[in-house]
């Protein structure tokens, strides 16, 4: 079997490439020419991998690495996943995240491409219109980044239904690990923390404190994405844990494992808020647990004690 993994390079992206090695998958990635050198977090398996310089804002890098890998699954893990970049560069995050999925997709269809995976996001729900989420719950994104990935979603729904493809939305919540990039908001509290604890820093600036988020495990959620494709019809799945926590509840476990206090620490500014806030986010994944026999093995305090202990264990840097 190969498979091709868009965003290759990223959290997700790591852990999904090393979950097809050990099923005995040939594995390709596309990875942008401006990130090519940033591989470590696949550099421990990278011999094992064949990479393919691409880009989602163009269309003939996709078709040179689909007709290159010919592959049996595709993972389209690739965005611009930053929700408050998003703001800033909208166009850029449309192009790439919204119009990169239809690249894709009108690819993997002229490839005859036999299941295709889209990472879709809980941002969907945005100003949420119910708690807790599932598949059925309308979408209200509230972000460019948000309102691109409806754009995938909807597009890889009518691909399915217009061209029989094997096409499926991974509604994953936020899933974090120690491969989280440093502007995710639990690693740079992480980060922060254990600088902290070191005497290497003092002060730590977020925004909006009371944000809800549900939290998972990376590698807890890859898992998902390849049980999708390997189901016997395409859907679409929320993958989630089913417990939500907020931003202070982060700070309080964090700290706490380091027997610090984050209120001697944090400085709230209005400069992190975003234009438009998403604050409740609670996932139901019971249709992936009934169909999928999918469920989270990690949950929250055990997140981020992992979190905290891959931190601990790189030294003073």
């Amino acid at each position: 079997m190969r498979a091709l993994i868009t965003g290759i390079g990223g959290q997700s992206g790591s852990y999904l490439a090393e979950l097809l090695l050990e099923k005995g998958y040939e594995v390709h990635g596309i990875v942008r020419r401006s990130s090519v050198h940033n591989t470590s977090r696949i550099d421990h398996i990278i011999d094992r991998l064949h990479l393919h310089q691409g880009d989602l804002t163009d269309s003939s890098s996709l078709y040179n690495a689909f007709d290159i890998a010919r592959p049996d699954e595709v993972y389209n893990l690739g965005a611009q996943s930053l929700v408050k970049a998003s703001f800033s560069v909208p166009e850029y995050t449309a192009d790439a995240d919204a119009i990169g999925t239809l690249r894709m997709l009108e690819t993997a269809k002229y490839f005859h491409t036999p299941k295709f995976y889209q990472a879709s996001t809980s941002e969907l729900f945005g100003k949420v219109q119910e708690t807790p989420q599932s598949e059925t719950t309308p979408f209200y994104p509230r972000s460019p980044y948000g309102i691109s990935k409806l754009f995938a979603y909807w597009t890889t729904v009518n691909y399915r239904e217009s061209y029989d493809m094997f096409a499926c939305n991974g509604i994953l919540y936020n899933h974090e690990s120690s491969r989280r990039g440093e502007e995710f908001v639990t690693q740079k509290i992480v980060k922060a923390a254990v600088r902290i604890k070191r005497g290497l820093q003092n002060e730590l600036e977020l925004g909006n404190l009371d944000a809800k988020r549900d939290w998972g495990y990376a590698p807890d959620f890859v898992r998902a994405m390849w049980l999708m494709l390997q189901h016997s019809k395409p859907d679409d799945y929320v993958i989630a844990t089913g417990e939500t926590h907020s931003i202070r509840e982060f700070l309080d476990v964090t700290f706490e494992y380091l027997g610090l206090d984050w209120k001697q620490h944090v400085i709230v500014s209005s400069k992190y808020f975003r234009p438009a806030e998403v604050d409740l986010l609670l996932g139901d994944a019971s249709k992936a647990k009934r169909i999928l026999g999918w469920e989270p093995k990690v949950k929250f305090q055990e997140l981020v004690r992992i979190m905290v202990d891959a931190e601990l264990a790189k030294g003073n840097v």
